[in-house]
């Protein structure tokens, strides 16, 4: 895998079944603990830029804050209107306590 690691969040920052903004290397992503695990995507809704970090997590989604379009948490796929295009997923590994996303 090509890309670079780098540190984005800490483990005890994110609650099971929550999701946080990181700003990193100039992007916004969206961590979240989910099921023991930790994932990340971009942090903007495809559909009107909102931040998913405001949106809510449930059943491996997260639902935009602005339309309530929903996202697979683990593919980026968009699962319900007014969103179409998926999000971007990283790769994501945790190293003690800090969670580190491959850009």
């Amino acid at each position: 895998m090509s890309g670079e690691w780098v540190a984005a969040a800490d483990v005890a920052g994110i609650d099971e079944d929550d999701v946080t903004r990181v700003d990193v290397a100039g992007r916004v992503l969206a961590i979240y603990h989910v099921d023991g695990a930790f994932y990340a995507t971009d942090g903007m809704c495809t559909h009107e830029a909102a931040c998913l970090a405001d949106g809510f997590v449930f059943d491996g989604a997260i639902e935009c804050p602005l339309h309530q379009g929903r996202f697979d948490i683990r593919s980026g796929k968009a699962l319900s209107p007014p969103v179409s295009r998926d999000l971007r997923t990283y790769p994501v590994k945790v190293e003690g306590t800090t969670v580190f996303v491959c850009l």
